[in-house]
């Protein structure tokens, strides 16, 4: 095949979709013969996933390889910051976490041009394996007060040699002058990279749009290379917690079984309830209130990027009292990772790796505690659950800390991993915690989960890993018939 330019998919602000359509496209030019794999020089999200060499990347990276039908590597996204509070974030370089740092340091730090040399150097690693790259932007290209010190888009781009198109999110309104500043905002050099719009999430007739179209190319220079619809029937996994405003937030009565999740202030890895969101027999919402939370038959304490902090906060909200009494109550409670180590006795935090707080009673529904220290576990994991017939599952963890037994009372393991060493305690079959995100894509162990609640098992035609396969495919599908590829392969140097 033809060697494409690489493309970036930069945005005229945050949540205009450049994600998933850096996904579809990941998934056309595998279609098309090509061999693409993406790439976001910065990410910020609490959502994340695991590499096959353990190594962490943001999560909406490892979709896009998914789509791509690589296998996700740390090049893919060299810089990840995961807040820790309301100006901290935790960076991860190369995947691999190097500390924390607070906003102001962070922007204007002596550090920051050796994560610029990062970022291009994980780039050009990449682009002499894969072909195209497509590259995601982060928030607005117009943040001209930041573009010093800019690391991800317009800076990535010139290093690239990428061409740019830029996402204009029709939705929220103000399409023209969000994409016509944007581009004026650019210096020369920069301006004449962008090649392209591709105006979203359209809402109704798209006809009504035609002269749009014309005076969108009009007023900004660049040929508009398509326009996509508002869509809400394809699911792909989302990375920024800006998706948690769409979740149902209440319990529905409608007989199905009632699975809350616990919504946390700094909640990760949300996408651990996807799976089970869509089981038929199933109905998820999450909430932080605790007369909702009463009328759940299983409540699911989630991941947290600061367990100490989110731990105090239910307390202080009547969420923890609320998991309590719902396991008195003779209700199910699982925990994950941070909710696991939530539900033991006590969390302690002597490094002060989550701030100053050295120590916190936890919720006492386990018999164990976790220490908190600054080695971050981050590895794939295959495992088997006895209570779910020894069935082969898989995961991956990613967590600070160490969490033992304690006490008098018994810990039985949750799972045993294929290296024969254990994970999480089970107290019985309706109380248990375990640090292995992705649990609950294993169609065995949501069976068990269900299996008080539920009389039947799972239509299983077709694994949680297939249907999301299916999905990028639709994806592609829906987006060829609104951007015109054959004017993107144009731009890119390549035949359709």
């Amino acid at each position: 095949m033809e060697h494409l330019r690489p493309i970036m998919l930069a945005g005229t602000g945050s949540d205009v979709g450049k994600s998933v359509l850096a996904a579809a496209l990941c998934r056309i030019f595998r279609q098309d013969g090509y061999t693409p794999a993406p790439f976001k020089a910065q990410n910020m999200a609490l959502n994340s996933a695991v590499t096959p060499d353990g190594l962490e990347i943001g999560r909406a990276q490892a979709v896009q390889a998914e789509a791509a039908g690589v296998a996700p590597t740390a090049d893919m996204n060299p810089v990840l910051l995961k807040p820790t509070g309301d100006m901290t974030s935790q960076v991860v370089l190369n995947g691999r976490a190097t500390g924390n740092s607070d906003a102001y340091s962070y922007y204007n730090g002596q550090g920051r041009e050796e994560l610029r040399r990062a970022a291009c150097d994980a780039f050009d690693r990449l682009a002499a394996t894969y072909n195209p790259i497509v590259m995601e932007g982060a928030g607005s290209i117009a943040e001209i007060n930041l573009s010093d010190r800019d690391i991800v888009n317009m800076p990535m781009a010139r290093h690239a040699g990428a061409a740019v198109v830029l996402v204009a999110d029709i939705d929220r309104g103000g399409v023209f002058a969000s994409a016509y500043g944007s581009i004026m905002l650019q210096g020369e050099a920069d301006r004449r990279l962008i090649k392209g719009i591709i105006v979203n999430k359209f809402r109704g007739d798209m006809r009504l749009f035609d002269d749009g179209v014309k005076m969108m190319e009009r007023i900004c220079g660049v040929p508009v290379l398509g326009v996509v619809p508002y869509f809400d029937d394809i699911h792909i996994e989302a990375e920024d917690s800006v998706a948690l405003a769409a979740k149902v937030r209440t319990a529905d009565g409608d007989g199905r079984v009632q699975v809350g999740v616990v919504m946390l202030r700094h909640m990760s890895n949300f996408t651990d309830f996807d799976a089970l969101e869509r089981d038929p027999r199933v109905h998820l919402f999450y909430t932080c209130d605790p007369h909702e939370a009463a009328k759940a038959d299983i409540i699911i304490v989630p991941g947290s990027k600061n367990t100490i902090a989110d731990l105090g906060e239910l307390r202080r909200n009547g969420m923890a009292e609320a998991v309590t009494e719902a396991r008195r109550r003779g209700k199910t409670v699982l925990g994950i990772c941070g909710g696991y180590q939530m539900l033991g006795a006590e969390v302690a935090d002597p490094d002060h790796v989550e701030g100053d707080t050295e120590r916190t009673a936890g919720l006492g529904l386990l018999p164990v505690s976790t220490r908190l220290d600054g080695t971050k576990t981050t590895r794939r994991t295959e495992f088997t659950i006895a209570a779910c017939g020894g069935v082969r599952m898989t995961g991956y963890e990613i967590h600070n800390g160490v969490t033992s037994p304690t006490g008098d009372r018994p810990c039985t393991p949750l799972c045993t991993k294929a290296d024969g060493t254990t994970d999480g305690c089970i107290a019985d079959n309706k109380c248990m915690g375990t640090y292995m995100h992705g649990i609950l894509d294993n169609a065995a162990f949501i069976d068990f989960l269900l299996a008080p609640y539920a009389t039947t098992e799972r239509h299983r035609a077709e694994s949680y890993a297939e249907f999301k396969d299916r999905q990028y495919d639709r994806l592609a599908e829906f987006v060829r018939r609104h951007v015109d590829m054959e004017k993107v392969y144009g731009i890119l140097g390549g035949k359709k």
